[in-house]
């Protein structure tokens, strides 16, 4: 329990974040028995948090960034945010999408939390280019909006992304699709305002 206060409220957990301290059968059961104190919340099987309380709402739903995040470390795997996702994070759209869904090279999994829905969907290395960051974001923002949007990509990542992120970008461009390529160049040698500072 003193590691998922460590968390803080809203932490989101799995049974595999305890097997350095117990065996898989020890750490099942310690879970079990705090989420029927209510200490804990089991969300789903195998998936627990830490909720966090809003005095007049009550436990709150945990953030689905956090929940696939705990699902991707159980199972050793990499998640990134969709395109229809990352297009409304990048401020090039503004429909919200209806349920939160990721790519991952784990399995395919799906979590229905009250009304929302967290989906994890196996996908390709090809579709997973720098993976849970944002030019891995930037990445699924083009696929998403396509070649007719890509000037609009450029201009919106060009002063979103660091200089740094911009190196990560230019080396991640040869695993994407061809068509994508220049695009991604061409944000990669955009300056910005941090070229000088």
């Amino acid at each position: 329990m003193s590691r998922a206060r460590a968390q803080g409220p809203g932490g989101v957990f799995t049974p595999s974040d305890f097997l350095d301290v117990g065996g898989r059968a020890s750490v099942d059961q310690a879970l079990s028995r705090l989420a029927k104190k209510g200490t804990l919340r089991r969300l789903a099987r195998g998936l627990y948090d830490f909720p966090k309380v809003h005095p007049q709402l009550g436990a709150l739903s945990p953030v689905p960034d956090d929940v696939a995040q705990a699902l991707a470390r159980e199972t050793g795997s990499k998640v990134q945010i969709d395109g229809a996702r990352a297009a409304n994070a990048l401020g090039l759209t503004t429909q919200v999408p209806s349920k939160s869904s990721y790519l991952t090279n784990g399995p395919s999994r799906r979590v229905v939390l009250g009304k929302r829905v967290v989906d994890l969907r196996h996908a390709s290395p090809k579709h997973l280019v720098a993976p849970g960051s944002i030019v891995g974001n930037v990445i699924q923002a083009l696929r998403h909006v396509g070649p007719l949007r890509a000037t609009d990509v450029v201009q919106v990542a060009a002063m979103r992304l660091s200089r740094d992120d911009k190196k990560v970008l230019a080396s991640a461009a040869i695993q994407a699709p061809a068509w994508m390529r220049p695009t991604l160049v061409a944000i990669a040698n955009s300056m910005s305002s941090d070229m000088d500072g």
